[in-house]
């Protein structure tokens, strides 16, 4: 395979002691995992060693819904703010992306663009900003609201803010500082630009008090899904975090995204897509299934049905377990993950317990269990099919199911020629193989 083969990308996805909901309960789980700063840095240096393009975390302004009883049986309550986290990763970390989530309903663009800026610069370019307009109506009210705004007004507010960030990120040429001590002259005036943006939503005069990266400004990165949400992606997103949870709507999405973004005028591979895999990764199928039944059992059910509730916007504490879900009422929090986990349940006629237990590490995206030839197969299979680009990696233990994909999985699809064998880059944009954006004077000429 030639060196300009193209090869998938892989994200690392943050969350505390794993993503399976119960991984917290593992007798090697450690100890206060959202706020362990040790585990986090362990966790991260690890996915570096396996060279994985980047780590996400997604984030909220607030704990999902449900009453105290409910709640105590959930691990993540309380977490420290990625940002903040992503910051001690860059000096720690020395190719690896650092993207977390920051909600456009309630932020401003100046500050948000502020701190994903400085990231960026303090890691050598290696930031990326997953905007998102938030699905946890428990936002609004810590943010002196009663009820979200409706979702066509979020993403009106979502796309004029994503345009505003990325114009403050643009306030300064690549080459603005001359810093020129014998004239007197830190900075070149004519590569200094204002913003001066009014909207609909926003008036933001600038410029940003923060040069350009190593790469330019931050990647951008979105998870659209809805009709809105896809056109926001197409048009902004240069990586997006797809839940398909079967290869055919991976193949659908894929073809569709693609489409839209060559229909904004992008080159559509310059975007990439990667879906979400929970994958159990063992030495062979039964050893991998062992692994995932292990952490099944450990669901309490008052937990699964309470996770359930939050993802369908619908409390179902209410009806039988073991019943059919419910006919689901759409709501203005309501999102395209709703429609997929209804879906999957009239698709499979499962019951309220079944659909908890088929999301309990995956929450809607794809999942997967087998020996490393058979993960491999899979990611190939998506990756070579018009599926994927790369994949966000959902482990379902941390840092356990992290260390088993790396040493497993990552040396089979290397030696098919999938997956690299170092880092191309010290940039995010590098090595998931983005142009670099072109500074204001240089896109004018």
């Amino acid at each position: 395979m030639s060196a300009s083969a193209r090869q998938m990308k892989l994200g690392m996805f943050m969350r505390e002691a794993g993503h399976h909901i119960a991984a917290w309960r593992t007798p090697e789980a450690p100890k206060s995992p959202g706020n362990n700063l040790a585990h986090n840095i362990e966790v991260a240096q690890l996915a570096e060693s396996g060279l994985f393009d980047m780590l996400f975390w997604a984030d909220s302004a607030g704990i999902w819904g449900g009453d105290k009883e409910a709640l105590s049986r959930v691990c993540r309550v309380a977490w420290i703010e990625p940002l903040a986290l992503l910051s001690a990763f860059a000096a720690v970390t020395k190719h690896i992306g650092l993207v977390c989530t920051a909600t456009t309903t309630y932020e401003q663009p100046f500050s948000l663009a502020r701190r994903f800026a400085s990231l960026d610069v303090m890691s050598g370019g290696r930031a990326g900003w997953n905007l998102v307009t938030s699905a946890n109506a428990a936002e609004a009210h810590n943010f002196g609201s009663d009820q979200h705004a409706a979702k066509s007004d979020r993403y009106r507010r979502a796309a004029e803010f994503g345009e505003v960030v990325q114009g403050l990120w643009n306030s300064w040429d690549d080459d603005a500082f001359i810093e020129d001590k014998e004239a007197g002259l830190f900075f070149d005036p004519d590569k200094l630009h204002i913003l001066n943006h009014e909207g609909e939503h926003f008036r933001v005069k600038g410029p940003l008090n923060v040069p350009r990266s190593a790469q330019g400004h931050p990647v951008m990165v979105q998870a659209g899904a809805s009709e809105d949400g896809r056109n926001l992606a197409a048009a902004t997103a240069d990586v997006i975090f797809a839940a398909t949870p079967t290869i055919e709507q991976g193949r659908e999405y894929y073809a569709d995204i693609k489409q839209r973004v060559a229909k904004h005028g992008r080159n559509p591979d310059h975007v990439k897509i990667m879906p979400g895999v929970a994958a159990t990764v063992g030495k062979t199928s039964e050893d991998a299934a062992a692994k995932y039944d292990r952490l099944q059992k450990l669901i309490h059910p008052q937990l699964g049905v309470r996770q359930l509730s939050n993802y369908v916007d619908y409390d179902l504490s209410s009806f039988p377990i073991d019943g059919p879900l419910p006919e689901i009422p759409q709501t203005e929090i309501s999102n395209s993950r709703v429609d997929l986990l209804v879906d999957m349940a009239r698709r499979d006629n499962l019951t309220i317990r079944q659909l908890y237990e088929a999301i309990s590490g995956g929450r809607g995206h794809f999942t997967v269990q087998g020996s490393p030839t058979e993960i491999a197969d899979t990611l190939e299979e998506w990756f070579t099919t018009g599926a994927a680009d790369g994949f966000n990696f959902l482990s379902p233990t941390l840092p356990g199911g992290l260390r088993d994909f790396i040493e497993l999985v990552i040396p089979e699809l290397q030696r098919r020629g999938l997956f690299r064998t170092e880092y191309e880059g010290t940039t995010l944009r590098e090595n998931l193989g983005l142009p670099r954006p072109a500074d204001r004077s240089s896109a004018t000429e």
